[in-house]
């Protein structure tokens, strides 16, 4: 549970924008939106594993 602390006088607006943020950094909507549906090891694997080519390809290119 992500707790927000309100400082006296402080505009509701910014007080929402630190949740929001907080919200992000801790990962809890992409945690949920993994679990929301099954997806087979093999499938993760290979995403993972076309991941790392792009990301190689990226340095192969700066190298040069």
């Amino acid at each position: 549970m992500l707790i927000i602390p309100i400082k006296e006088g402080e505009n509701i607006d910014r007080a929402l924008k630190r949740y929001k943020r907080k919200f992000d950094r801790t990962g809890t909507k992409r945690a949920l939106q993994t679990r929301k549906q099954f997806d087979k090891p093999s499938v993760l694997k290979r995403a993972q594993n076309s991941k790392a080519q792009y990301i190689q390809n990226l340095r192969d290119q700066e190298n040069i």
